[in-house]
């Protein structure tokens, strides 16, 4: 259920507030039969009364008929007004819920998805540019050019707007990569590119081989498609090379996912050795090889290796950019570069799902990178990155010396935090949610990073930033005094 905010201007106690409440989601068929209502606990925090008050409130609507509570499930609809006089009963909405192809995210996601809308919490779970970063005097200049000289304009060739793959042309040879328009697909952002992979390429049963941990455990992209996501180890250097032949041989069709660029959740940059040793097996094993390079440009130190498509010659690799971790989430506009054939076929596939990305977002991208200031804009957020990781470093020896290990990262938006003593880490999220810090834990990207945190240090302001590192640290002491 979604969080929800509950005023009520009428006299009447506080029990019956929570009825009305509740009759009314369910009469306006928000919340239909068989789905399951807020805890206890939640609808006492919303209303701001004690459980007994709430038990109050069940009993009745339970008595009327409306909701049963069920073990194993909490208290479910079980019928509406309309359902207790008609003798035919309404679809159960439910069942094909839980029927659909695709998979729900894993309820942590779900409650991390939907805190991260609160402006009230310090945001250390975001992957994304602060706003203090947000480039907004820039982006009203643009958006004045675009509609100065804009036409009418409707669906765009099923590639994308032609300008910006032209742009987005010569923007891939600054990095080394060689691809002409011809060869780049507009997508709304890199995870729409999965998308566009998972149900134009692969077949069902194919295995996805992958970092473990990696931020697509957290998702169901290519799980809802069918396939398998199998783990591959991974150092300080990267993927490692040979468990990619080892899991090959055991897993039969299969396609490589990797995350080169300041990874997600490690923050991990993949060393130019390595990327030649894993394109080599790649080769030698002909497994296509997906590369998401969305974190390249936020480097802070030095600018990471080439990329895996520059040595490419064979049309192995899949190459996936985007706009929205280096500039704006909001604009929606990704990219993938692969050979003619492929592109042409997902091509297909988004004209399938949604005729085009939206054509004034990517008359403003091309404008973005035709006329230099995505550039300047990068050097600004790489300055700020680094201010930013440096000021987090410089807390966490300060407040967690002791409690936890961590390598310093060289860009990106992600420390990867281990936690050294044994403690609850569901306790130590819900008790600095309970402080307002919102984290993400390590298990939702995998089950074995359960003593692990990523801490984004892109998002909440400076102060905000040094401020919930210290509170960090006590709530691990205190947990750890009680544990």
């Amino acid at each position: 259920m979604s969080r929800m905010n509950w005023k009520s201007d009428k006299p009447s106690p506080k029990y019956q507030q929570i009825i009305d409440f509740i009759k009314e989601k369910i009469a306006n068929g928000e919340w239909p039969i068989g789905s399951k209502i807020p805890s206890q606990r939640q609808l006492a925090k919303i209303f701001e009364v004690n459980r007994s008050t709430v038990i109050t409130a069940l009993e009745e609507l339970m008595a009327d008929g409306l909701l049963e509570g069920k073990m194993g499930k909490g208290t479910v609809v079980i019928n509406n007004t309309w359902t207790l006089l008609a003798t035919t009963p309404p679809p159960d909405w439910s069942k094909h819920v839980r029927s659909g192809l695709h998979k729900p995210s894993q309820t942590r996601v779900q409650e991390i998805n939907e805190a991260e809308s609160n402006v009230n919490l310090i945001h250390l779970s975001k992957g994304e540019l602060s706003p203090e970063m947000f480039p907004l005097d820039t982006m009203k200049k643009i958006m004045r050019d675009v509609s100065e000289s804009m036409e009418a304009f409707g669906y765009e060739e099923p590639k994308g707007y032609l300008p910006l793959r032209v742009e987005l042309s010569h923007y891939l040879k600054t990095i080394g990569i060689q691809a002409s328009p011809s060869s780049v697909l507009i997508v709304s952002g890199a995870l729409q590119a999965l998308q566009l992979i998972s149900v134009g390429l692969l077949q069902r049963e194919s295995t996805i081989l992958l970092e473990r941990p990696s931020y697509l455990y957290s998702l169901h992209v290519f799980q809802s498609a069918g396939m398998k996501l199998s783990g591959l180890s991974i150092d300080q250097k990267g993927l490692v090379p040979q468990a990619i032949s080892k899991a090959k041989t055991q897993r039969g069709k299969a396609i490589v996912y990797t995350n080169p660029c300041f990874h997600n959740p490690t923050g991990i940059l993949m060393t130019e050795n390595r990327r030649q040793e894993v394109l080599e097996i790649c080769r030698k094993e002909q497994l296509p090889l997906i590369e998401d390079d969305i974190y390249r440009e936020l480097w802070i130190d030095t600018p990471p290796p080439p990329p895996l498509k520059t040595m490419d010659k064979n049309g192995h690799v899949l190459y996936v950019g985007s706009l929205s971790k280096t500039l704006s989430p909001g604009l929606r506009i990704g990219w993938i570069v692969g050979p003619d054939p492929v592109i042409e076929r997902l091509s297909d596939i988004k004209m399938q799902t949604d005729y085009g990305s939206s054509s004034l977002s990517q008359r403003v991208a091309a404008q973005w990178l035709k006329s230099g200031h995505y550039q300047e804009h990068l050097e600004m957020v790489r300055e700020q990155l680094k201010i930013r990781r440096n000021l987090v470093i410089e807390a966490l020896e300060k407040n967690l010396k002791g409690l936890a290990t961590w390598e310093e990262p060289k860009g990106g938006f992600f420390i990867w935090l281990k936690i050294k003593p044994t403690l609850s880490m569901k306790s130590l999220y819900t008790k600095a949610l309970s402080c307002g810090i919102l984290l993400n834990p390590g298990n939702i990207y995998a089950q074995e990073s359960d003593r692990y945190l990523r801490l984004s240090y892109a998002y909440a302001s400076l102060t905000d930033l040094k401020n919930s590192i210290y509170q960090l640290g006590q709530i691990i002491k205190e947990l750890v005094k009680t544990n």
